[in-house]
């Protein structure tokens, strides 16, 4: 496990090390005097990355060792620069012809520019710099104090102790998920109950999971013949954990001391094998460890029970190994449970706190998330010091450094700092760059991905690209909680997430030590306190005094530009030249951006992600398309209606998502490498570079739109579309939208062949497809998700529906109703886990048992004259995995004036029918029933919150999918 210094090293080494070997390999290495320069930077700094592994394994290192890794970071970052500068100093020599005209082209530049001597004086400075650093390490005999492996000289506290003792009655918000889970552990009743369950708490560390399982551990111990609490950290010795139970179940066993680890589980196995037992498995940290652990507790019909807590959601799925084991997933307290807990231990008692701190109060708690040991924890400090509103204050801003300093945060700190402890260098790196963005930002998953790319964190592993292992980078650190999910998409991928406040300060903190991000204009003391070279920038919030601040810098060094102020001041910020060694610029919604970014963008030579978000931008500047190393370019959110001349030579693009209709270029034919398309307008595209779409094999997301058709060059730009579809019907595409106001898809009748690889189909118009697409089929064996309008929903429709054998997530918009009602088969549907259905005037489904066997939320409308004839039959007691179930009632050409009484008992009586088969079913599910007159209003937000409503249905979905 890397201490933080150490991590963040490695994170700039690895990358430098696989860059030198790219340029030794590729054709500047076959310049003369430039490869053997080259090979001995790469030789001198393998030796100086195979010492920094090695330490490693310090888990506290010493101020030298700091010291020497701090020297080490800033030359790696200066030797990559000093990279990247020369490759594009020899780049700018090029011309097409073959490698012997590049070769040429190469020879003319150097001499021309003088840049072999420029680069070359670079070059012997840095390797005079790696001499320092080396003797420096033999000086400080660095190797001698790694053999002690960095171990403190006193005994640590396990801080999670108070957690197993705490007192119940200080606890706050526990009563309900306590009672919940007792229920649960002393359950009898079926003969499953008999067999040996566990209960599986998963959560970020400081919720408050190991007091959870103590509480119910206090109200069920009495049930059970023999019991243990045993807790098992990162380094768990099996050995020492098994001979712990064995102490706790038999007092009278005798020394253990001469026993194996096998022998010791063989012991413990024969003393619960007979016995109703309850253990405590605290703090696991790998599924490895808990294979190991579980051998020693035997199956039995007694009804045996074992708690296990985790921060890390594999593990609590592998405890999991039948549907009678359970994951409890622990949530963060309610508002009201933390201000009773924040007040209780500050004032001894709930309701007390002066008017004039209720404000700072209000800010602290936020800042605290919900976390039990946080409020905890600060409260303590609060305790301690005076009843005043300026010394509360004084905390508030200064929470960061205290987790650090102050040692009655002490053991939050060290709670909270074992997670990121215990990660690979990799996702240090990687989880330390989220300190750029500020409290409650939401970070978009593929946002974040691209930039850990252009940074240059990623590295190709065999068999994955740079994409596939940043996404695995962001699922892994999800898994270890330490990045919380927001928003879950249909499949269960994560679509943006965010970072808890007090982790944040943590990040924050070991960002400030490693001189990895530099935090402007936040409250935070990043640039006053800073020393050194600026290596990140994140601006917060930018006014004169900061642009002041700022010019006095040396900003040529700083590799992410990033801009999450929304209160304008942009026009202060120095100009783009300055940040010459850019290779991330990220503008979140800011005013002035298009005068700004118009001067200097063209020197931003090394730039790879450009993100542009603002209404308030209308146009490019021309200097764009000398950026040829850009591979993310997002306009999303702006007016940019055409692209400059000359974009399609950026044939480096890889994610191209622009703003609100603009128009293809020509030439996109070109962009081979493009694999997001976002933005695009077809009809009002030349009809060529329409066709051109066709060529980008390499597509996976093609998001467009359309105007309203009927006139004669539409139906051109239709059939051209038409045609770029079908010839992407070998290519990867995954995901098609298609938005169009008004109009007809019938042109799309004809698509063949489609993508086998398509996972997402969302087709929104304002008008309906008259017939059932001949395109939807059971050989889209990958289509996960699908939107799309139908003028009905026939009984074959929905059959050929049935038969897709990866659908998850189905939502049709229909223009009317069979007059009978549908039924849905206890055939088809494998996976559906989201069925919506809107209707104009409802449309009727009927479940018989067996229907759609997954189905976890259900949203349809329903005709209440038709269910009434039918008798209000709907089957959702034949659903057993459904969690959420909204029914509407519309009526056909309802208003709020067609209200009458006898429609209004139809729909009470409806609503009663539903409600009571709610219910009965088993999962005693949460029914919400629209009638006809809200249906309206229904409707509109339908239209207008969709991003936000299928996020909410799909964090239903997947808690589901993860097993809470």
């Amino acid at each position: 496990m890397a201490p933080a210094v150490v991590s963040a090293l490695l994170g700039v080494l690895g990358p430098l090390l696989g860059k030198l070997a790219g340029l030794v390999a590729g054709e500047y290495g076959r310049l003369r005097g430039v490869r053997r320069e080259i090979l001995a930077l790469k030789c001198e700094l393998s030796s100086i990355h195979a010492a920094v592994q090695k330490y490693t394994m310090l888990q506290d290192p010493d101020v030298q060792v700091k010291q020497w890794i701090s020297m080490v970071r800033e030359l790696a970052y200066d030797i990559e620069d000093c990279v990247d500068k020369f490759i594009h100093q020899l780049g700018n020599g090029r011309r097409h012809g073959g490698f012997k005209e590049s070769f040429r082209g190469i020879a003319r530049s150097l001499k021309a520019l003088g840049a072999r001597r420029g680069i070359a004086d670079q070059i012997d400075e840095l390797n005079a710099r790696i001499r320092q650093v080396k003797e420096l390490k033999n000086n400080y005999k660095l190797d001698d104090a790694s053999c002690g492996c960095g171990t403190s000289n006193h005994a640590a506290v396990d801080p999670r102790l108070s957690a197993l003792f705490a007192e119940e009655s200080r606890l706050v918000g526990i009563d309900g998920p306590r009672d919940d889970l007792v229920k649960w552990m002393v359950e009898e009743g079926d003969i499953s109950s008999k067999h040996r369950r566990v209960l599986s708490i998963v959560g970020f560390g400081g919720l408050g999971k190991t007091t959870l399982a103590n509480a119910v551990y206090r109200k069920v111990e009495g049930h059970f013949q023999c019991r243990a609490v045993v807790s098992v950290s990162q380094k768990s010795d099996i050995k020492k954990i098994v001979k712990d139970v064995i102490s706790q179940v038999a007092c009278h066993e005798g020394c253990t001391d001469s026993w194996d680890e096998r022998k010791s589980i063989t012991k413990l196995r024969e003393l619960l094998q007979n016995k109703r037992y309850l253990i405590i498995v605290d703090d696991i940290w790998s599924t490895l460890a808990w294979d190991a652990i579980k051998c020693a507790f035997p199956e039995n019909e007694y009804s045996s029970r074992i708690m296990v807590t985790t921060r890390i959601v594999d593990v609590a799925r592998s405890c999991r190994q039948s549907c009678d084991d359970r994951i409890y997933h622990m949530e963060p307290l309610s508002n009201l449970h933390c201000k009773r807990l924040f007040f209780k231990r500050i004032f001894g008692t709930e309701d007390c706190c002066v008017d004039m701190l209720k404000e700072v109060s209000n800010d602290i708690l936020k800042k605290c998330g919900g976390l039990p040991l946080a409020i905890i924890s600060i409260s303590g400090l609060l305790a301690n010091v005076p009843v005043d509103k300026e010394e509360w204050e004084k905390i508030k801003t200064s929470i960061g450094s205290a987790l650090q300093e102050n040692r009655s945060l002490e053991g939050m700190s060290s709670i909270l700092s074992l997670s990121y402890n215990y990660l690979p260098p990799n996702l240090k790196t990687c989880l330390l760059y989220l300190s750029a963005f500020p409290e409650d930002h939401l970070m978009e998953r593929e946002d974040l991905v691209r930039h850990w790319i252009a940074e240059g964190f990623i590295s190709r592993e065999r068999g994955h690209s740079q994409q596939d292992v940043a996404e695995q980078y962001f699922y892994e650190l999800i898994n270890k909680s330490m990045v919380q999910p927001v928003d879950i998409m249909h499949d269960g991928k994560v679509h943006t997430c965010r970072v808890h406040d007090m982790m944040l300060e943590i990040l924050i903190s070991k960002s400030a030590e490693d001189n990895f991000i530099t935090i402007a204009g936040s409250g935070q003391p990043g640039l006053e306190n800073h020393r050194g070279v600026i290596r990140r920038l994140s601006v917060q919030h930018i006014d004169q005094d900061l642009a002041s601040a700022l010019a006095n810098e040396d900003l040529t060094h700083v590799r992410s530009l990033i801009i999450t102020t929304s209160s304008g001041g942009i026009k202060h910020l120095p100009s783009l030249d300055k940040f010459e060694a850019l290779r991330v610029l990220d503008f979140e919604p800011c005013a002035d951006l298009e005068e700004y970014v118009s001067k200097g963008l063209d020197k931003l030579v090394n730039l790879k992600h450009l993100k542009l978000r603002g209404m308030g931008i209308s146009k490019l500047p021309p200097g764009i398309v000398m950026l040829r190393d850009l591979e993310t370019l997002d306009l999303w959110d702006t007016n940019v209606q055409e692209l400059p001349t000359g974009f399609v030579q950026l044939t480096k693009l890889q994610h191209l998502i622009t703003g609100n209709g603009t128009k293809i270029p020509n030439g996109i034919a070109d962009m081979m490498n493009l694999r997001v398309i976002s933005g695009f307008n077809i009809t009002r595209s030349p009809s060529d570079a329409v066709e051109d779409l066709g060529n980008l094999t390499k597509l996976n997301v093609l998001d467009v739109q359309l105007d309203s058709g009927g006139s004669g060059e539409h139906v051109m730009h239709e059939k051209m579309f038409l045609s770029s579809l079908c010839k992407l019907g070998n290519s990867q595409l995954q995901y098609l939208k298609i938005n169009r106001v008004g109009g007809s898809l019938e042109f799309l009748d004809s698509w063949s062949p489609l993508p086998c690889s398509l996972k997402k189909i969302d087709i929104s118009i304002n008008s309906y497809f008259t017939n059932f697409p001949k395109w939807i089929a059971p050989a889209l064996t990958n289509l996960s998700f699908l939107h799309i309008n139908l003028t009905e929903l026939t009984v074959e429709g929905l059959r050929i529906l049935g038969e897709l054998p990866a659908l998850l997530h189905l939502h049709l918009q229909l223009k009317s109703g069979q007059k009978d009602g549908l039924i849905v088969q206890g055939t088809g549907f494998p996976r559906l886990s989201v069925f919506i259905t809107i209707s104009n005037n409802g449309e009727n489904f009927t479940f018989v048992k067996g229907a759609m066997p997954k189905l976890t939320v259900l949203h349809v409308s329903m005709n209440v004259l038709r269910a009434k004839t039918n008798g209000f039959c709907s089957g959702i007691g034949h659903l057993p995995c459904l969690r959420h179930a909204l029914l509407c009632f519309p009526a056909e050409g309802a208003t709020a004036s067609d209200d009458t009484p006898a429609a209004s008992a139809m729909r009470k009586e409806a609503a009663a029918v539903f409600q009571s088969e709610a219910n009965a079913h088993p999962n005693r599910l949460p029914i919400m029933l629209v009638d006809e007159l809200e249906s309206i209003k229904f409707f509109a937000w339908m239209k207008k919150s969709k991003k936000k409503r299928m996020a909410a249905l799909a964090t239903v979905q997947s808690r589901m999918m993860m097993g809470g």
